[in-house]
């Protein structure tokens, strides 16, 4: 995940729907320093947190990973 393309689209996903880093953590069950460390590009998600992303959002895997618009 180059120059967090991940990050930048998490957080636009997230502030699209209203929804704080604190929610979000509590729907993938990791803390919300977890769901920041994710948007500024510090750690990234495995895979299975990737593909539950993807669920939540309604977008492709390949959408979160800036591969497609």
């Amino acid at each position: 995940m180059n120059d967090n393309v991940f990050g930048k689209i998490l957080y636009d996903l997230r502030k699209e729907k209203q929804i704080s880093q604190k929610s979000l953590g509590f729907i993938f069950n990791v803390c919300n320093q977890t769901i920041s460390a994710w948007e500024r590009g510090l750690t990234e998600p495995d895979l299975l947190h990737l593909t539950k992303i993807a669920d939540y959002f309604q977008v492709s895997v390949d959408y979160l990973l800036g591969r497609e618009e």
